[in-house]
């Protein structure tokens, strides 16, 4: 563990919404008030998950508490409390976005970033980032010279409301200063003006070759990455494709622990973005001691050449999105005998080696599922 009053560096910040929802069912059940949400609280839970209690104050965001903030919503059995609204949703008080300007220097400094907003939005974030960071620099107050000149990373979550044909331009435009983009299917296919997008039909095909052609990232080495629900996730780079299934499978029953998929997309990229900084801890070593005799995997990774890593990352971002899913809000965070921190009753990196044997079998029976060279 690190100690209480040392330091330690930013590695993830989300600059999502944090919401106290008021949920109503309808008949169906009375309503919940006092009920904390956003996207950025389900972010924070996938890094968080991903990070481990070890790395936990890495993990970062920032939450606008007035003074009628309900206290009673913080149970300290959780690490967040949240739920879903089954019926129409609207804000009953004015939204308080997150600017780049109210980040704090050493949150400025974060490794990653994840964002949920409009392309026009997305451009002036990591522009108001890079050049906060750059004034840091000159001041001298940069973390350190490697740190400095090193560009975070940028995870980009287009917000579905302006998944348009009218934002194509922007959102190309909003690719080339990310690393990640990240619309679901349904989103996807709504941009370009189809109904969704699959993976199996000649469009969807040419539609991801034409985004990563196109450029993803200062120097076009970013990633695509498609959010499909229960069919897992597919993440395209110039080079390079994979896809991996999601954590919950069917039994022979067709029943599945799936509850409630809200909030799963949102903890797949805050697990993602942490994950892309995770390299040569215990998450990755699970990984690599399942995966690293596989000629079929070994061969994947170098595919994807001096980012090997992003692989790795998409595997504790698909791990994270399965705790999520199985209830309503976020999953219960406990510790057991031997202060070993459990979430939903498991260890995340026990799971992530379960997802990863189970990957190890389906990558050697079928490695052209998985994996395709572009």
């Amino acid at each position: 563990m690190v100690p209480q009053d040392q330091q330690m560096e930013v590695e993830f910040c989300t600059l999502g919404m944090f919401i106290i929802d008021e949920i109503d069912f309808g008949d169906s059940r009375p309503g919940v008030k006092n009920i904390l949400g956003g996207a950025a609280s389900f972010a924070v839970v996938g890094a968080r998950l991903v990070s481990g209690s070890k790395y936990a104050r890495s993990v970062s965001w920032i939450v606008d508490v007035g003074s009628d903030f309900p206290v009673e919503t913080l149970d300290p059995g959780m690490a967040i409390i949240l739920t879903r609204n089954e019926a129409d949703f609207k804000y009953l008080t004015p939204k308080l976005r997150l600017e780049p300007e109210m980040l704090s220097d050493s949150q400025v400094w974060s490794k990653t970033f994840h964002m949920v907003c409009s392309p026009s939005r997305c451009l002036s974030i990591v522009h108001h980032i890079i050049q906060r960071r750059d004034e840091l620099q000159e001041a001298g107050k940069a973390p350190s010279a490697a740190h400095a000149s090193k560009r975070p990373i940028f995870v980009w979550e287009p917000v579905p409301d302006l998944c348009t044909p009218e934002e194509q331009d922007k959102f190309f435009a909003a690719n080339k200063v990310v690393d990640v983009v990240s619309p679901n299917h349904m989103e996807l296919g709504m941009m370009f003006n189809h109904p969704g997008w699959t993976e199996k039909s000649q469009e969807g095909q040419q539609l991801v070759q034409r985004i990563a052609e196109s450029g993803i990232g200062p120097d076009g080495t970013g990633m695509l990455v498609i959010r499909a629900g229960k069919d897992g996730s597919y993440a395209y780079s110039k080079s390079s494709k994979i896809w991996l299934p999601a954590y919950h499978q069917p039994d022979a029953s067709g029943a599945t622990p799936v509850i409630d998929p809200t909030g799963a997309g949102n903890s797949f990229l805050g697990a993602l973005a942490q994950g892309m900084v995770t390299a040569g801890r215990e998450p990755f070593e699970v990984i690599d001691s399942v995966l690293s005799k596989s000629n079929n995997w070994n061969k994947a990774l170098e595919s994807w050449g001096n980012y090997q890593h992003y692989p790795v990352a998409l595997i504790c971002a698909t791990v994270a999105a399965g705790f999520v899913v199985e209830q309503i809000g976020v999953p219960h965070i406990d510790a057991n005998r031997d202060g070993e921190e459990l979430w939903n009753g498991t260890e995340f990196t026990e799971r992530v080696r379960l997802y990863t044997q189970r990957l190890l079998r389906t990558l050697e029976e079928s490695p052209q599922r998985h994996i395709l060279v572009n």
